[in-house]
């Protein structure tokens, strides 16, 4: 599999996942804010939505797409022979959680077999010793450890100390599995004190990245990050600002792409606001900066074709801020014009009929194409599923995905 992604929208190869464990039932409603939920999740429930998403994957993935879990390639990372890689995860586990006193069980640490390393780091339990540490219940959300542009590797760095062990296990993978050794010669970092996130990373075409200054992504996190991309392949950066609150915590919250001149969008965000866009390119080795008069404007210069918005919850107010709030602009392209998202957002699937898209649930897809090759192309497809559970944690199917390969 060739490590490459550089479009929101091509045709997807391969994508790095989480189904949700005990991780979730481990949050109780005293711990749910520190851990950044706005509800507690049903286990169960989460999980069976979170495989009916992946079985929609299958059906519209070419017949060499793979799904990679990420507990899979963690365990790799943690057995016993990869010493290097498990003295790395515990010397930063300490180092960044200097309250835990967890240099007191370093050695029990670094001497768990792997699948109790591996409950321990998503957990935060183990068996051996009576040492907890919260539970990583927004592992669901790999979109933000990492984003992969062209062929680099954006490594992220949480805003919250919540996400902390996440983001390290993300870093272990880049650095020691396998299957991503092709971008470790491409890995791009910001510095400690700086922020981003890969939900406010958007791949618009091998030229042009889109990233959100938000909530969780700083002003010199960004700006860290497109010098970074500037110095290796891309163009330009279109630096969007956006409002700095929970419902909006990234740019893909509020904006994604379905299709090659076709995007979803939150009007109040995105539409209704001007003068928030920067358009960042290289020349002569500086960074050149000019603020464009809206990100519409600033995509239809930059990729020299024109785009259409269309409203998440359709034309009414109301609509708008209640399907934003389920995740209703987080949609998340299989191949062009061939989106995913939470079927319970009505108006946001029939605003997308009106603009051409067949909607059809996750049962009728897959029973339509289990058993012929899906072909992308000759129709525009708006496949719902069921997430009634999995939208408590505050994410959609951008959110829970990390693409790491699709066709050009």
């Amino acid at each position: 599999m060739k490590l490459n992604v550089s479009s929101e929208i091509g045709r997807l190869q391969g994508v790095i996942v989480h189904t949700p464990g005990r991780e979730v039932s481990l949050v109780n409603p005293e711990l749910k804010d520190e851990l950044l939920f706005d509800d507690i999740v049903f286990e169960e429930d989460a999980r069976r939505e979170h495989l009916d998403m992946l079985d929609i994957f299958r059906a519209a993935m070419s017949a060499d797409g793979q799904i990679f879990e990420i507990t899979d390639l963690i365990r790799d990372c943690f057995q016993m022979d990869q010493q290097e890689a498990r003295a790395f995860f515990v010397e930063q586990l300490i180092k960044r959680y200097p309250q835990g006193n967890l240099h007191t069980v370093k050695k029990e640490l670094l001497t768990l077999p792997p699948d109790e390393l591996l409950r321990f780091a998503i957990e935060g339990t183990t068996a051996k010793r009576n040492f907890i540490l919260n539970p990583t219940p927004n592992l669901l959300f790999t979109r933000d450890l990492a984003a992969v542009v062209n062929n680099n590797v954006l490594l992220s760095r949480p805003a919250k100390v919540a996400r902390i062990r996440e983001f390290l296990l993300m870093e272990i993978l880049v650095r020691y599995h396998p299957l991503l050794a092709g971008l470790q010669p491409n890995i791009l970092t910001i510095a400690e004190q700086e922020t981003i996130e890969g939900g406010d990373v958007l791949v618009a075409s091998k030229d042009l990245t889109l990233i959100g200054m938000s909530e969780r992504t700083s002003f010199s996190g960004l700006m860290t990050a497109a010098e970074g991309l500037l110095s290796n392949g891309v163009k330009t950066v279109l630096a969007v600002d956006i409002p700095k609150q929970r419902s909006s915590m990234h740019l893909d919250t509020i904006f994604t792409f379905a299709s090659r001149d076709e995007c979803l969008v939150f009007p109040p965000a995105i539409t209704e606001r001007e003068k928030n866009v920067v358009r960042l390119s290289n020349e002569n080795g500086a960074v050149n900066a000019e603020v464009m008069p809206s990100l519409k404007q600033a995509l239809e210069e930059c990729m020299e074709h024109s785009f259409t918005f269309i409203n998440c919850g359709g034309e009414s107010r109301t609509n708008q801020f209640r399907e934003q709030w389920t995740d209703g602009a987080n949609v998340f392209a299989l191949a062009p014009g061939v989106i995913v998202g939470y079927e319970r957002n009505t108006n946001t699937f029939n605003a997308l009929k009106e603009h051409g898209y067949e909607v059809i649930n996750q049962f009728n897809f897959i029973e339509e194409y289990q058993d012929s090759p899906f072909e992308p192309g000759s129709k525009k497809i708006a496949i719902g599923f069921e997430g009634n559970e999995l939208c408590r944690g505050r994410g959609g199917a951008r959110c829970m995905t990390l693409p790491i390969s699709r066709e050009s």
